[in-house]
């Protein structure tokens, strides 16, 4: 056994490689993404043969992850909350299909939508799916939680989900290791009708699923991490998830001691645990980080009250952002110590939003288009998407006026057109147009719709830390072309001051077509170009047809 330093997403990686994970599949997102990082940099650094890739979204991800459990070998997929919207079509059948090697899906939620778009709590994920679900409280927690998984994977045949938020993904702490296992060997599913969900098979298989519900409810019972303390006396009792222990833990110090106590980190919920801890309790804390789920469930959504409870749903916690030390003792009636103030501080330190970067070829692109777009009609609004350039959404630019979702630009765009917008205009990024965006182009191909997308192609996905595109340069205009798009209606602009006189021409021509067109704005990120060259040099190897003499 050894000692290391880890993150969360680390510990999560490490624990994955030492069950004897296969392969890895993920798409990048805070605050998830150093968790396939962490895999493939250490099989590569150790020469260990996990294979993977950074999928085109998390959707694929998880279908690649089920191929390897199909062949019986264990894999890791990995994804942050919103990913697993994206995700949930394989997510919901795989929980009624079942597994056979061992499959663990990692999701990182993000509380206080840090970068994200709302602050979702995976657990009801877990809970619709009827899949267990373990929530690791510190990083220790992430490396055995993860080893566990896989065993229980297999053993019950069920996908696990393995929830953490941004605090433990992203903060370091002591992890001892274990001593790894070896890979499964590849073997197929024995009865691979199961995995063909036609009606018959899959009541059969959905009936399966529920009579694996008293088993999974048993697991949580007995499982070590669902502690029940109980004290003498009727006394409060306290509920406690995930990491929100550590929270309590230093609110509370000492005094933590005088309550009955239930830490839950295994799900389902144990309910004859809980049972007990009402029964032995006078009233009821729960904390909990994300979403108000115990609560809801212990409190039957807040109607029926055996005994006083305090938590989100009450009041007594915040319904929204992180936990903190503050809010519990807020909730408990305790002081809170008074922060630092120093005289005139507020009017030097101000609050610094994310810009885009100095020399960005985003910024060259809206410069372009909020120039011409004000020659056509000053209130004209651009639908925008998922990535660095959604930063143009603040000044200077004010360059977009939507951001939904990843690949969301270019369907609104549509929707926008048949309510009568013209112009209708829609800016997307090179990454998230082939995770999400070809698709609603396909229908605007088809119907030729009267809107503008932008590809903003900066030849890689530079929010989440420069990870590879799926394509760039001539690869996204025969893509775009193979959907059905004119080749004369595809244009190419550089975004730089330099050419910005042929940019706006060619915006000009484009606004004045009655129909679709793509224009890209091709310039490679000024902060990776040493990256991107590996990138492209790589694939180049990749795509050379090496003749073998017979």
């Amino acid at each position: 056994m050894s000692e290391v330093i880890l993150l969360g997403d680390e510990a999560i990686a490490r624990g994955a490689i030492d069950a004897g994970i296969s392969a890895a599949f993920a798409y990048p997102g805070t605050p998830s993404t150093e968790i396939y990082q962490a895999i493939a940099d250490y099989a590569k650094e150790h020469s260990l043969p996990v294979r993977g890739m950074w999928s085109c979204n998390e959707k694929v991800a998880l279908e690649e992850g089920v191929g390897v459990s199909y062949a019986g070998r264990r894999v890791m997929v990995s994804m942050k909350h919103v990913g697993l919207n994206v995700a949930a079509d394989p997510f919901m059948n795989l929980a009624v299909s079942g597994t056979h090697g061992g499959l663990v899906l990692a999701v990182a939620d993000d509380p206080s939508m840090h970068s994200s778009q709302n602050e979702q709590d995976s657990r009801y994920f877990a809970d619709f799916a009827m899949v267990p679900c373990l929530e690791p409280a510190d990083q220790q927690q992430c490396y055995d939680f993860t080893r566990e998984a896989f065993d229980l994977s297999e053993k019950l045949q069920v996908p696990v989900l393995l929830r953490l938020v941004t605090r433990l993904a992203h903060s370091r702490s002591k992890v001892t290791l274990a001593a790894p296992r070896p890979p499964n060997e590849a073997r197929y599913v024995d009865d691979p009708s199961r995995f063909i969900l036609l009606p018959g098979n899959a009541r059969r298989a959905y009936a399966n699923l529920v009579e694996k519900q008293k088993a999974l409810q048993e697991y949580s019972e007995a499982h070590p991490v669902n502690a029940l303390t109980l004290r003498e006396g009727k006394r409060a009792g306290i509920l406690v998830s995930g990491l929100a222990w550590n929270y309590l833990q230093e609110a509370l110090g000492e005094s933590i001691n005088d309550y009955n106590l239930l830490r839950i980190g295994c799900y389902p919920l144990p309910v004859k645990k809980i049972r007990q801890l009402l029964d032995a309790s006078s009233e009821l804390w729960i904390i909990e980080e994300g979403y108000p789920f115990i609560e809801r469930y212990v409190s039957a959504l807040g109607l029926m009250r055996e005994l006083p409870i305090r938590g989100k749903l009450t009041g007594n916690l915040p319904r929204t952002g992180e936990l903190s030390q503050d809010a519990i003792k807020r909730c408990f009636g305790l002081p809170v110590g008074v922060g630092l103030e120093i005289p005139g501080l507020a009017d030097v330190l101000v609050g610094r939003p994310p810009v885009l970067c100095d020399k960005c070829p985003h910024s060259d692109a809206y410069i372009a288009i909020n120039e011409v777009i004000a020659e056509f009609a000053p209130n004209t609004r651009v639908m925008g998407d998922i990535g660095c350039y959604t930063l143009g959404a603040m000044a200077p630019y004010k360059g977009i006026h939507a951001c939904l979702c990843m690949g969301a630009s270019i369907g609104m765009a549509i929707g926008a057109s048949h309510a009568g917008m013209t112009p209708s205009l829609c800016v997307i990024g090179d990454g998230t147009f082939t995770h999400s965006g070809m698709a609603p182009l396909l229908d605007a191909a088809r119907d030729n719709t009267n809107i503008k997308v932008f590809i903003l192609d900066n030849s890689i996905i530079a929010m989440t830390g420069g990870q590879p595109t799926m394509a760039t340069d001539e690869e996204v205009v025969d893509l775009v072309a193979g959907l059905g798009v004119p080749r004369a209606h595809i244009r190419i602009v550089v975004p730089s001051p330099h050419k910005k006189a042929h940019t706006v021409a060619t915006l000009r021509e484009e606004l004045s077509y009655t129909g679709l067109s793509v224009i890209i704005a091709r310039r490679a990120c000024v902060n990776y170009a040493k990256e991107i060259k590996d990138i492209k040099e790589a694939r180049e190897l990749k795509r050379e047809i090496k003749v073998v003499p017979a």
